[in-house]
């Protein structure tokens, strides 16, 4: 008995398989050729890809219709294809054989070009496998009468199969079943993270790890809300910056304290951009000529270095210096016409730009009253060699070729102010509204949090003492540039005046003081 099991699987005929493809006749032609794997089909050829896909799908149908029902006891066509289904996922063979099961069937798989279309007579559980397979026909069951009987004692499996009984790819004659599965080995629990970092299970006080994992959720979920709120997100990275600070205290890491800076800087330029959504209050809703956080560190960072790389003392040489700094910023060239000088209210603009090309830090094509007469249709060139590029193509600045005429285009608005020009104020009056600008809140007072502008650091940006400063704070209130102002022995204090805050680069909110939201969040600050 076991050699007639045998003998009917050496039997065994693959299934059927047929390819019909679409290819085109040759270049500069719309033509196509239909190809059939039969031997008995001729090839076709006709006059566009579409007539080819309609005649390529009639032709597969025609073998549909003409071929055999599939049969049960065939091997699966797929087998000699090496479908996925009998590999692995590595591509390489199984360790254990792919059992194959269910009925025959006549699969039809195609392209997503429809460029050729296969049928292939499988099982039906490789059909299932196969992407883009389609089922035309499937093989009857067998019928009572050609049931294999009950096998007796001792005999084996092969050979209890019978001559009626399907016969797949998989099974073999003789050999054991593959072992089963062991079970997956139970994994631990994933562990807490925020911010891409783990949260040590051991970390200490408690209290902080709650409020880690708490913010860590609650920021997955703001991800997946479907509309932004500033006004919650900004919330989240203040707790942030908080929880952060404490874990760099605990653990004595630096680059948690850094995270924690980055969440305060969110923190500030999202509620700014609620506020300014909002229109919460009129100095919050106010639409500023430098609409960004960045593009206002970056006006910082440029009035910083005009007042450290100035080759020239006095004020009209550092707001000379500044402007030609903005004008060049990016590939340390720009064009310049006579009336920029002009307009800046300095003393003998001849004579400084003359002394500022003999120290070789500005670079002209001719003399100094060339650039003078130069008017908008023909700009005269400078360049500042101090601001090119090294050879790593990095200068001193970060920001790109569209931010610098935005800056450019803010100093010029603010030196320009009409009411600084009606007022025929100085240069170093026209440097300290460029300053104090940058030195203000959202709602315009002076210093971080209205706490007023130390004199020590506003004497680095502008050159004037304790009684040029005084007389230059009553100019810009008199042009109803400040109003409030007071000047002690180390500070400034006052306001800008609402119409100028159009033009003011807000400093970041001060995160710290800021009163804490949720029971994680209120436990850690009676912590800490």
């Amino acid at each position: 008995m076991t050699q007639a099991a045998v003998s009917e699987l050496d039997e065994r005929v693959p299934g059927r398989r047929w390819t019909v493809r679409l290819d085109p006749v040759g270049r500069g032609s719309t033509a196509v050729r239909i190809s059939c794997s039969r031997p008995a089909c001729a090839e076709q050829r006709l006059p566009s890809a579409a007539a080819g896909r309609a005649a390529a799908v009639d032709h597969v149908k025609a073998h549909l219709r003409a071929a055999a029902a599939p049969r049960a006891a065939a091997y699966c066509a797929c087998r000699l294809a090496d479908c996925r289904s009998h590999l692995s996922d590595t591509g390489r063979p199984r360790t254990e054989p792919w059992r194959c099961g269910g009925p025959v069937v006549l699969a039809v798989v195609t392209d997503r070009e429809a460029r050729w279309w296969q049928v292939m007579e499988c099982c039906s559980r490789c059909a299932a496998a196969t992407p883009g397979a389609r089922t035309a026909a499937t093989s009857q069951p067998p019928a009572a009468s050609d049931q294999p009987a009950a096998p007796a004692a001792g005999t084996s499996p092969a050979a209890a199969a019978g001559a009626g009984a399907p016969q797949f790819s998989d099974h073999q004659a003789t050999g054991p079943l593959p072992a089963p599965r062991p079970a997956p080995a139970r994994r631990r629990p994933a562990q807490a993270k925020i911010a891409q970092l783990l949260i040590p299970h051991d970390l200490r006080p408690v209290v902080l790890r709650d409020e880690l994992i708490e913010l860590g959720d609650l920021f997955r979920a703001y991800q997946k809300r479907e509309q932004p709120d500033l006004e919650l997100l900004a919330d989240l990275q203040e707790r942030k910056a908080r929880a952060f600070n404490s874990w760099a205290d605990t653990t004595g890491q630096g680059h948690l304290r850094w995270e924690a800076q980055r969440a305060a800087q969110a923190a500030a330029t999202t509620r700014l951009q609620h506020q300014q959504r909002s229109g919460g209050t009129a100095g919050d809703s106010v639409a500023r000529l430098l609409s960004v956080a960045g593009q206002w560190e970056h006006a910082r960072t440029v009035l910083a270095h005009a007042a450290e790389h100035t080759p020239l003392p006095g004020p009209d040489a550092r707001l000379l210096a500044l402007m030609l700094t903005l004008r060049t910023a990016h590939t340390g060239t720009g064009n310049l016409v006579g009336q920029d000088l002009t307009a800046l209210g300095l003393d003998d603009p001849q004579d400084l730009v003359e002394k500022l090309t003999a120290c070789g830090w500005l670079t002209l094509p001719g003399t100094a009253g060339d650039l003078l007469a130069s008017r908008p249709e023909s700009p005269t060139p400078i360049a500042v060699p101090s601001l090119a590029p090294g050879p790593d193509g990095t200068g001193p600045f970060t920001f790109g070729k569209k931010t610098r005429p935005k800056l450019s285009g803010w100093a010029q608005k603010v030196t320009s102010d009409k009411k600084l020009r009606k007022a025929k104020a100085s240069s170093a009056t026209r440097l300290l509204a460029l300053t104090l600008a940058t030195q203000c809140d959202a709602s315009g007072c002076l210093g971080s949090g209205g706490q007023g502008v130390d004199l020590d650091a506003l004497a680095t940006l502008v050159p004037a003492d304790s009684d040029e400063l005084e007389r230059l704070v009553e100019q810009l209130t008199a042009a109803d540039w400040l109003t409030g102002a007071a000047l002690t022995t180390t500070r400034l204090t006052g306001q800008l005046t609402e119409r100028v805050l159009a033009l003011t680069c807000p400093l970041p909110e001060q995160v710290g003081a800021a009163p804490a939201s949720g029971p994680s969040s209120r436990r850690l600050a009676d912590t800490v």
